[in-house]
């Protein structure tokens, strides 16, 4: 049997964001079984990680402007450089 885990990080952040998505509206509904909401709720909850981890790893790729002294654009730099 394959780890949810593992599954989980083997998936796409767009991926991932839809089933956390499905999860939700699941949820939201009402129609699903205590038992049933909970496991539901862990999964979301390990999905919602997965995003913020993908998240946190493109935001630390992203390249800032650098403004030189006048204002103008003066080149760019990593995003969590002088921070």
């Amino acid at each position: 049997m394959v780890d949810e885990t593992e599954t989980i990080e083997s998936l796409s952040f767009e991926d991932a964001l839809r089933d956390l998505e499905g999860i939700v509206r699941r949820l939201e509904s009402g129609d699903v079984p205590l038992e049933d909401s909970i496991t539901l709720y862990e999964k979301g909850e390990k999905l919602r990680q997965h995003c913020q981890k993908r998240l946190d790893a493109a935001q630390a790729r992203i390249e800032r402007i650098v403004a030189g002294p006048d204002g103008a654009a003066a080149g760019t730099q990593p995003f969590d450089a002088e921070r």
